[in-house]
């Protein structure tokens, strides 16, 4: 895959965002750039990173800026049971036994797409667990494991907000669109969780389609064959062994789940929240490592049926096996927890987001021009600002009441959010996973940049946001409730 865009390397990317953002904080701050909050009226001021207290401040936390990067611990702790999965050939063997003698690339495009698509209900997993496999399900049907990576990113990360069941993002949104439509005392009705689910139950299958679309038209063609240093095992049938080693460790994994979904979901259960609910649950909090673990439970079962490990050493082999990709990810993801920091902390994307809320609603439009406005505004808004909920925790409270007086329900606003907010998460730079979607993609193409990426999801981002907003507009025109 031979990149002509020449961009830098991500971590040098990454380097030079913190050098232009301290550059813009420096230039706003003598300009006394400021706004004021408006859930709690606080006045929000742009703080500028090369004063003194600011280079005290970075001084001060280089070192937690990064160890407390968020997806840092998340990656590492998932990475060693995909790990263990991986080194007992446990994943290998489940591909295998998928795909059989009868390859089917499409059915090979869709089955990664959809689970992208709906691995929002145990949050951020799909960008650390699925992406890696989805490489090894491309390149063994003869398709490119790039493709693959980047199918399943764009899959997570533009379909975020849609799925078949209750996500962990539904009632976290919620929540604050019913805030801030009390706190304005203009709507009485309850909010819940499932305000937006039938509409994004049937975004699914539009996001679906688009990703399908244009995974098989546009970017499988441009990437053509793969001709890197990285080989995969091709198709061999299981053996006995194989065969009753994938059978047990399956078994293991059945019960492990139950487990799990007793420990939640039963009267006494251990994982559910201290007022009963999932939201901030044990269960919710922690799917992540339980994934992780289950994943290495069933490796390490496999790799004890199967002959392939035989001492706690072996097991061991195999958590350290994520350890070289990881090196290059903590490279990368040193200079992103720099950037972000320095983001956060001199305030240039609540201030630019909150002047940008405030030109936007001095325009005199109609009700249906200012949806499709504030569709494009806040896919525009994402780019530089990626939390679904710390977005919308001030969005909300500017955008929640003025619409409602112009005859726009809260849930319709917040449809029109989620839109905007998903659409262009696979183009963004700031997205808090793109050093680990870029070291994934320079296991097989050491040459790969952000240039390269953007290059291949940018249609996807543009149809999803076209075509899924003229589906709100659809649904809106026609009277469609939106959900329960």
């Amino acid at each position: 895959m031979k990149n002509k865009w020449r961009m830098p390397h991500p971590a040098t990317m990454f380097l030079l965002l913190t050098l232009i953002i301290i550059f813009l904080s420096w230039i706003l701050d003598i300009y006394g750039l400021s706004v004021i909050q408006p859930q709690t009226g606080e006045e929000i001021r742009v703080q500028s990173l090369l004063s003194p207290e600011s280079i005290r401040w970075l001084l001060r936390n280089v070192v937690t800026n990064f160890t407390g990067f968020a997806p840092l611990g998340l990656v590492i702790v998932a990475l060693f049971g995909v790990g263990v999965a991986q080194h007992s050939g446990f994943i290998s063997a489940c591909i295998r036994r998928g795909t059989n003698k009868h390859r089917n690339p499409r059915r090979i495009i869709l089955w990664v797409i959809l689970l992208g698509v709906l691995s929002n209900i145990v949050g951020d997993a799909g960008y650390i667990i699925l992406l890696p496999i989805a490489a090894t399900l491309f390149y063994s049907v003869g398709l490119h494991p790039i493709g693959g990576i980047i199918t399943a990113y764009v899959s997570v990360a533009c379909g975020y907000s849609a799925n078949l069941v209750l996500s962990t993002l539904d009632p976290l949104i919620a929540s604050t669109t019913q805030y801030a439509a009390l706190t304005a005392s203009v709507y009485a009705d309850n909010i819940g969780p499932l305000s937006n689910y039938y509409f994004m139950f049937a975004s699914t299958f539009l996001i679906a389609g688009i990703i399908y679309f244009v995974t098989c038209r546009n970017l499988l063609p441009a990437l053509g064959t793969y001709t890197g240093s990285v080989r995969f095992e091709g198709y061999k049938q299981l053996s006995h062994k194989e065969r009753r080693a994938l059978t047990t460790s399956c078994i293991v994994g059945v019960i492990y789940v139950a487990l799990i979904l007793l420990a939640t979901f039963s009267p006494w259960g251990i994982l559910r929240g201290v007022n009963g609910g999932l939201i901030r649950s044990p269960f919710i909090m922690g799917i992540l490592f339980l994934i992780s673990f289950g994943a290495g439970l069933m490796g390490m079962v496999y790799g004890f049926v199967s002959g392939r490990y035989r001492t706690d050493g072996d097991v061991i082999e195999g958590l350290t096996q994520p350890m070289q990709l990881l090196s290059i990810y903590l490279v990368i993801a040193f200079f992103a927890a720099q950037m972000f920091a320095c983001l956060e902390y001199s305030h240039l994307d609540k201030c630019l987001a909150i002047i940008s809320a405030n030109l936007f609603l001095s325009l005199d439009v109609s009700n249906v021009s200012i949806l499709l406005l504030f569709i494009l505004f806040t896919a525009i808004i994402n780019l530089v600002m990626v939390s679904a909920t710390a977005k919308w925790a001030f969005m909300a409270f500017i955008f929640v009441p003025v619409f409602q007086r112009m005859g726009i329900a809260p849930e319709l606003t917040q449809c029109a959010y989620r839109i905007g907010d998903s659409a262009t998460n696979a183009v963004t730079p700031f997205l808090f996973y793109m050093p680990l979607v870029l070291t994934y993609m320079q296991q097989y193409e050491e040459q790969t940049t952000y240039g390269s990426l953007l290059k291949y999801t940018w249609r996807y981002s543009i149809y999803i946001l076209v075509l899924w907003s003229l589906l709100l507009l659809f649904w809106h025109i026609t009277g469609l409730p939106l959900g329960l």
